[in-house]
């Protein structure tokens, strides 16, 4: 199986990192800020990663992003397969997803190493 780097990260902090496959969470699943009591707890804090895990069409993306994955590493030169996933502050979907893809590919064997570039950042105020 493949070694597998995933990062999360905010599109409001920097630019996306350079990665083999960059997921975008932005506009497609509900952003957990906009409720008061989840803004300022992070994908370490259980009513976040629910709220984000809870939401339709996560889990089959999750699914489709380890199939690309898998195919990226039976490429003949695949060496380490880089994924980079970002919503708009780092601290809610991006982290979230990444851990839930890294538990998924941990399961199907592949070595997995997970960096979330801005989870400890402070919360964009929009």
């Amino acid at each position: 199986m493949a070694a597998v780097e995933i990062v999360s990260f905010g599109y409001l902090h920097d630019a996306p990192p350079a990665a083999h496959l960059t997921i975008d969470l932005r506009h497609h699943f509900r952003d957990p800020h906009v409720s008061p009591e989840l803004r300022y707890m992070t994908a370490e804090d259980e009513p976040v990663r629910a709220a984000v895990l809870g939401t339709p069409g996560i889990t089959d993306l999750v699914e489709a992003t380890a199939a690309a994955i898998d195919a990226f590493a039976s490429g003949p030169s695949a060496g380490t397969v880089t994924v980079a996933d970002g919503c708009a502050g780092g601290r809610h979907r991006a982290p979230t997803f990444a851990g839930a893809l890294a538990e998924r590919l941990t399961a199907a064997g592949h070595r997995v190493s997970v960096h979330h570039r801005d989870l400890g950042k402070d919360v964009v105020q929009r």
